[in-house]
């Protein structure tokens, strides 16, 4: 099974303000919709509660320390390792780690594989994406964009594979 990160980022590595996100980026959103719907989705609670609701066309999976919380028709775990164990026993091609900022600082190491949108300025925030180690993640792929009508910063979807 594919452990992949999917997220989007600034220049100086913001992801969110105020448990949401400092952008407002079609392009991305488009993308983040078309590369996980089918899949499971691993994320933490607030980032779960900031979405309204679980997202259509995905099983999501919920960490939380909160031991009594509930999701109606999503799975609820208390770590991380958790997490990828139901993905395992589904017998997942590939799940996909949406965040926060603290699970994707404890994810980054256990990943294979990343899908960042790289938005091609800075903003001020509150959660960080943490550093991209590139002598332990190869940039396999790269598509450019400039900022258009929609989309309001110049922005770059890329690939990243665990070398």
């Amino acid at each position: 099974m594919i452990k992949s990160i999917i997220a989007a980022k600034s220049d100086n590595n913001v992801i969110g303000k105020d448990n949401d996100l400092v952008w407002h980026m079609p392009a991305d959103l488009k993308f983040f919709k078309n590369t996980t719907k089918g899949h499971y989705v691993i994320m933490g609670r607030k980032t779960f509660e900031s979405m309204n609701g679980p997202l259509p066309n995905r099983t999501h999976i919920i960490i939380t320390r909160k031991l009594d919380y509930e999701a109606e028709g999503c799975f609820v775990v208390e770590s991380i390792e958790a997490a990828f164990k139901i993905a395992e026993e589904k017998l997942l091609d590939e799940v996909f780690i949406l965040g926060g900022a603290e699970i994707y600082r404890q994810t980054i190491d256990k990943a294979d594989k990343m899908y960042i949108t790289e938005i091609q300025s800075t903003f001020e925030g509150d959660a960080f994406f943490p550093e991209i180690d590139k002598s332990y993640w190869n940039e396999v792929k790269r598509e450019a964009h400039e900022a258009d009508e929609k989309n309001p910063h110049p922005y770059a979807f890329v690939e990243y594979l665990k070398r």
